[in-house]
């Protein structure tokens, strides 16, 4: 993923130096714990590294390492890009390195990493490259990377990270806590980060009492704790009922067709002791279950057209609403304003489209919109009749 980076010079600031010396986490030697130790963490076993350009032998060979890992897997940055920011002394890295010993020293010693420039009196970090190596893809050294650089963010007082995501990497920062929904006061970046046209802003923030890479055993303590809460007043663990009997059939004397198979679940012993009714089985059954797997079908398909639509490079201006705070005059000409993150809301709310043509309707007003407001000679407006013709591939009946 890119990034966009400084539209203005920043002054130098007297930072802590960085040794590039591989590090790995230390863990307790004694395997029988207590309630206040902690268990090894399966990160303990990652090497890795924080390297800046300080010209020293150690960190220029990493540099160089990592310059090669981002030019082979994001082969659309131009390579001098990626050379400029990643020996820039004002970023910094994080790298993955093999512990394979053929591999030292060479290219091949890196097979991860991120390369982020921070703002320390802003508390924020702006991530300019993310990559893995093609052959270490798949074994979850994404996640480990980003989780990695969160612990690291925490110790160096970074609150948020930003990033510019291209329309393939939008997923992965998904995954990793990111999200389009900017929270981050805007006086803290603006100025200090330009926009990149195609690309999409993106934010995390990083909670400082998280050890983000024990999320795994945070979540399963959570669970037990819940599981533990619900035993104190369950009853579904402490009575068991026994199996029914070869050929049992319920008595269904006076039920209906439509009924019979929710009538046959609650004359199953345990059922109606456990809180169901017949209205609640009724719900997930027959012509209900009917409506739902229909309501859920048009929901996937409407949520699907609004991915496309957000990945093409034309999007860019309807992805987010209108901001009427730096655009005053926009409700005074755009009386009823759309956009696609609210779209996309609506779909996954699943009560207010009820058809292809409802979507069709929201997407050319957005569309409509856009010219009204935009003079016909901005990039906006032709953004706006680009996605005209999208809509009419996607619709071609409408």
């Amino acid at each position: 993923s890119g990034g966009g980076h400084s539209g203005k010079k920043s002054k130098k600031r007297n930072t802590p130096s960085r040794s590039s010396s591989p590090t790995r986490s230390r863990s307790p030697t004694n395997t029988t714990f207590t309630k206040k130790q902690k268990p090894p963490n399966p990160y303990d076993d990652i090497k890795y590294t924080i390297v800046t350009n300080d010209g020293k032998h150690p960190s220029l060979i990493l540099l160089v390492g990592l310059k090669s890992l981002f030019a082979k897997q994001l082969p659309k940055m131009p390579k001098e890009y990626i050379a400029r920011l990643v020996f820039d002394r004002r970023h910094t890295s994080l790298a993955l390195l093999s512990t394979d010993p053929q591999h030292k020293g060479g290219d091949e010693e890196v097979i991860g990493g991120i390369c982020y420039r921070a703002y320390p009196e802003m508390r924020f970090a702006e991530i300019a490259f993310c990559a893995v190596s093609a052959s270490q893809q798949v074994k979850g050294y994404g996640t480990k990377l980003m989780n990695l650089l969160k612990r690291h963010a925490v110790a160096i007082g970074v609150e948020y990270f930003i990033t510019y995501a291209d329309n393939y990497a939008i997923g992965y920062f998904k995954k990793q806590g990111f999200t389009k929904s900017i929270s981050m006061p805007k006086g803290r970046f603006q100025g200090l980060i330009k926009d990149y046209d195609g690309g999409t802003m993106m934010e995390c923030y990083v909670h400082p009492s998280i050890d983000f890479t024990r999320v795994p055993e945070m979540i399963k303590a959570q669970r037990n704790f819940i599981m533990e809460r619900i035993r104190l007043v369950a009853k579904s663990h402490k009575v068991v009922y026994p199996p029914l009997p070869k050929g049992w059939k319920p008595n269904l004397d006076g039920v209906s067709r439509a009924n019979e198979a929710a009538a046959r679940a609650m004359a199953i012993p345990g059922v109606a002791e456990a809180g169901w009714t017949m209205a609640d089985l009724l719900s997930s059954t027959g012509g209900a279950k009917d409506a739902d797997r229909q309501k859920n079908y048009i929901k996937s398909e409407l949520l699907s057209i609004v991915r496309r639509t957000e990945e093409q490079q034309f999007a860019w201006p309807f992805r987010e609403p209108v901001d009427t705070t730096e655009v005053l005059d926009y409700l005074e000409i755009v009386k009823d304003p759309i956009d696609l993150s609210t779209i996309e809301k609506r779909i996954r709310r699943g009560d207010w489209y009820k058809s292809k043509q409802m979507l069709y309707a929201d997407l050319m007003r957005m569309v409509n919109n856009c010219k009204l407001y935009n003079d016909s000679s901005s990039p906006y407006y032709e953004c706006a009749v680009q996605l005209e013709k999208f809509l009419g591939t996607i619709f071609p009946d409408m």
